[in-house]
């Protein structure tokens, strides 16, 4: 036993090997980052800004597509911006969300302070090129969608029922302002169904968000805690049925067939909007509305009935 004791005691010492070599990161990982944090599946929403003009039948003049690509882009940097700057801000938050946690930042792919830098200069070149490139009215609209995004992610977004108001009011700017930057009325009944719509579609988010994450605590976003999941429903439902509202009384508005059309596509392009909104609601019920993009560009049956209705209500614009 001795003997064993002593060859266990001139065993030669275990040296620590060399330390293991640090990550090396891609040389695009930090541009590919930001883009990403952009969230170009989003930029999908500012499609809405051709929305007015579609609805006016004035979408064929060559000016008219220069200054609806001119306001989507500057929609689209200012909307970047914000998702930037809002990122940077939640970065732990999002650590504790089963999927926000691979957002760029909260991984650890785009520094915090390099967020804030880019959303700060894509927020200001926004509001520059808008006041260069687009009327008063126009620049002052995207000025104000800008700072009004910027607060929510400072302070709106932990405001009750605030919140929803100020999601809402962003997607109701993006379909107003291309009638304001080509001088085109906007119906009240447009304006109501949009708004409404947009309202049902963040509050089913919220919905689905305050589902999802029950046992987490607030840990992802403390409002969740405050609304209670059936004031949630309550609200995308009524906002769900204000939007059918409003939009029927749009669509019966003109009476029936218009300059000798075949049929009365407008009216019947009800028959589609309410199969839409009936559809959404499906995700909705089942808290699977967290991500409405997802909803729209994946569900098969969402896409054709869109379609359909984007048909009829063309055909009613163009009175055939």
């Amino acid at each position: 036993m001795a003997e064993r004791s002593t060859a266990v005691l001139k065993q030669p010492e275990r040296r620590p090997g060399p330390p293991a070599p640090a990550r090396t990161r891609h040389p695009l990982s930090l541009p590919m980052g930001l883009v990403r944090t952009a969230r170009p599946r989003q930029w999908i929403k500012n499609v809405l800004v051709v929305a007015a003009p579609a609805a006016a039948g004035e979408l064929v003049s060559r000016h008219t597509a220069v200054q609806l690509a001119v306001v989507f882009t500057l929609f689209t940097t200012g909307a970047s911006a914000v998702y930037l700057i809002n990122d940077a801000r939640d970065a732990e938050a999002d650590r504790a969300h089963p999927v926000k946690c691979r957002r760029p930042v909260a991984a650890g792919d785009v520094p915090v302070p390099v967020a804030y830098a880019a959303g700060a200069l894509l927020a200001s070149a926004t509001t520059a090129a808008a006041v260069v490139l687009c009327n008063a009215m126009t620049a002052a609209l995207l000025t104000a969608y800008v700072v009004m995004q910027l607060a929510y992610c400072v302070r709106l977004k932990h405001v009750l029922v605030v919140d929803l108001a100020v999601v809402t009011t962003g997607f109701l700017m993006r379909a107003m302002i291309g009638g304001v930057a080509l001088s085109i009325p906007l119906s009240r009944w447009f304006l109501i169904t949009t708004g409404f719509g947009a309202l049902f579609m963040v509050a089913a988010k919220r919905y689905s968000e305050a589902v999802e994450m029950a046992d987490a605590g607030g840990a992802t976003r403390a409002l969740l805690t405050t609304y209670t999941a059936g004031y949630l429903r309550f609200v995308w439902q009524l906002a769900a049925g204000v939007a059918v509202l409003g939009y029927c009384l749009w669509a019966l508005e003109s009476g029936g067939t218009a300059n000798g059309s075949l049929l009365p596509w407008r009216q019947l392009s009800m028959i589609a909007f309410i199969l839409a909104v009936l559809r959404y609601a499906v995700f909705a019920d089942r808290g699977a509305a967290g991500a409405p993009e997802e909803v729209v560009l994946r569900d098969r049956p969402l896409a054709v009935i869109g379609l359909v209705w984007l048909a009829m209500y063309g055909m009613a614009v163009a009175d055939l």
